[in-house]
Order: C-alpha cells, then structure tokens, then sequence
C-alpha cells in the first residue's frame, strides 16, 4: 500500500506550522524593534533637542545682560532668547517624552524664566551705577543657576538637565536590544532555517517520487521566505544601529549654540525612514499568508489526486 498520500500530508502540516510560527515570531521580533524607531526618532531626540535649544538660549541671554549693560537688559536680544527657551520648553513638552512628570518639569522651569525675567528687568529699570543693579543680577542668576555647582537643585539648570537626563534614559531604553528581542530574532532565526529546509526537503521528495524537476508553487514560496526574512532582519539591524548612534549623538550637551541644529539635523537624517520600515510590520502577516497558500496550492492537488485513487 502507498505511503504517499501519508508522507504529503505530513510534509503539508510540517509547512503550515513552520509558515504560522515563522510569521509570528519575526511579526513579534520585527514590531519590538521598530515599534520604538518612530518615537524615538520623532518624539525623544526632537524633545532632547529642544532642551538643548532652551539651555542655549538661556544662556545667551545671561550673556547678552552681561556684556552690554544697562541698555541689554530688556534689549530685543534678550527678550529674543527667552523666547526662543520659552518655545522650546513648550516644544519639549509636547514631544510628551517622560510624560506627566517631563510636562509638570516644563511647567515649573517656564515659571522659574518668568521669575528670571523679572529680576534681569528690575535690574533694568535702576540707574546706572545704583548698587541694586549688582543684587538683582546675582537673585536672577541664582535663579537661572549657570553658576551653579554640581549636585544643586530648585534652578532652572538645574531642573532642565535633570529633564535631560530622565529623556535620555528614556531615549536609551527605545535604543536598547534586551535578551526579550535577542530570543525572539535566535526564534526566527531557527524557525526560518527549518521552514526553508522543509521546503526544500519538500521539493526533493516531489522530484523523486513524481519525476518532475520543479514545483514551482513550492519555488515561489521558498523565495518568498529566502528574500523576505533576511532583508527585514537586515533592516532591523540598520535601524538599530542607528538608533544607538542617534542617542550616542545627544548623550552630550552640545558645547556650542550652532552645534544643537547640526545634531538634530543628523539624528533626522538617520532615523528619516523610520516610519515607512516601520509600516512594513503589516506585510508580515501577509507574507506569511502567502507562503501557506502556495504550499497549500503546491501539495494539495497532489493530496486529492491519491484521495481519489485510494477511493477506487
């Protein structure tokens, strides 16, 4: 008695359980990835960024009521800098990065720039040479805390570099690989080497119990699995490397105004397609999909046509 009808339907099962697992470890494995790409690239760097943008112009600020006396207190410089922080705090708190911690941070750094302001404009409004001119400047600058030693709390630096930090740590954890995704990319991995070899193994054994050279349904869906897994491993890969050099790139404070644009605009550079490599999550389930149908289309006639013969 034939064993064929037997051997295909066992071979059948074997590859709509490979295609099934295989689908839903890399769907899983893929979306861990680039499920934190998007906010990462749109949401942390841009609310690190806009930090950076508010402590540079803070201190411009400072520098602009120091350098040109009376008439820089409440110059257009001035107030041009403190709009510009003022602005990127409330760009900061939109980005939403640390949540209702990070917005109440922005709130209360914002009510430290008013008091800020008021102090440089009653230094402002004293007369040339008035001692007060000196104590008003000292209470905004403690304030403002650019003088500030390590350690201290409650000024405006302060308070903007612990908001840093807490965005870092948050952007590093959207960078980071854990051992979760290490065992699902060693799952699809495996699970990817025995699909393949099922099918392969597939076609072999149709070549020599049918005599002919290919299947091409069960070709197909082979290089459906041969193309499509490695260049999505591969992009994960290239995504996460430059998620890790985008958070290398704001680990530090930018020393210089100028070099806070250069570096948001090199993070945007690297992360510019992380939406569209994102989105490609939703053709998994379809790939799989289509690779259990043409293994389905490729053994079940031959399935039917020794069902037929075992009826007669």
């Amino acid at each position: 008695m034939s064993t064929t009808r037997r051997d295909l339907i066992r071979r059948l099962r074997l590859l709509l359980v490979l295609a099934t697992a295989t689908t839903l470890a890399l769907f899983f494995a893929y979306r861990g990835v680039h499920d934190d790409t998007v906010p990462l690239s749109t949401a942390s760097t841009p609310g690190i960024r806009a930090v950076d943008t508010a402590r540079s112009a803070l201190r411009q600020a400072n520098a602009v009521v120091r350098e040109t006396g009376a008439e820089g207190d409440t110059s257009g410089e001035f107030l041009t800098q403190i709009s510009v922080a003022q602005q990127s705090l409330a760009l900061a708190a939109s980005e939403n990065v640390t949540g209702l911690t990070g917005r109440h941070d922005v709130q209360t750094v914002t009510g430290l720039i008013a008091v800020y302001s008021g102090w440089v404009e009653r230094r402002g409004r004293e007369p040339e040479g008035s001692p007060l001119r000196a104590a008003f400047l000292h209470y905004a600058e403690k304030v403002l805390g650019v003088e500030a030693e390590a350690g201290t709390e409650g000024d405006i630096m302060s308070r903007l570099d612990a908001l840093r930090g807490e965005q870092l740590a948050e952007a590093r954890r959207q960078a980071a690989f854990p051992w979760q995704l290490w065992l699902g990319w060693c799952t699809v991995a495996v699970l990817y080497a025995a699909l393949c070899g099922a099918l392969l193994e597939t076609q072999r054994f149709l070549r020599h119990r049918f005599r002919r050279p290919v299947q091409l349904r069960l070709l197909a869906a082979t290089a459906v699995c041969a193309v499509g897994v490695p260049v999505l491993a591969w992009q994960t890969l290239s995504a996460h490397r430059a998620m890790t050099d985008s958070v290398a790139g704001v680990q530090v404070p930018p020393a210089v105004p100028d070099a806070v644009p250069e570096g948001a605009g090199e993070v945007r550079g690297a992360l510019a397609d992380a939406g569209f490599w994102a989105s490609l999550s939703d053709l998994i389930p379809l790939g799989g999909a289509v690779v259990a149908a043409l293994a389905l289309w490729g053994l079940w006639p031959r399935i039917a046509e020794y069902r037929f013969r075992s009826q007669r």
